[in-house]
């Protein structure tokens, strides 16, 4: 069963511009996520309700993204028996997060 459907809209350029400032990319990602965008060039976004940084998204070897929960987020999602499911896209200097949280019971 569906439990929530979320989505995230931004300018890629504006991101970017945001990316360029340390305190920024502290606040908004976790250290894994801060190393993926190390690796990918700065490249990436973040999402509100807990604290940010432990919402941390990843990559499975296939490619697909997949969210890595920690603290209050990953204790909120077991007591309610969600999963979430991640989908990421760009294109025209438009990016877009998707996520659907699946409630297991």
């Amino acid at each position: 069963m569906i439990f929530g459907i979320g989505t995230d809209l931004c300018a890629a350029d504006r991101m970017a511009a945001k990316l360029q400032k340390p305190a920024f990319v502290q606040r908004v990602f976790s250290p894994a996520e801060q190393a993926l965008l190390n690796e990918r060039g700065g490249a990436g976004t973040g999402l509100g309700g807990f604290a940010l940084t432990d919402l941390t998204v990843l990559r499975k070897e296939s490619g697909a993204p997949y969210f890595a929960l920690t603290g209050p987020a990953a204790e909120w999602t077991a007591a309610n028996a969600l999963t979430p499911h991640l989908s990421l896209t760009h294109e025209n200097g438009l990016a877009c997060a998707f996520v659907i949280l699946e409630q297991n019971k």
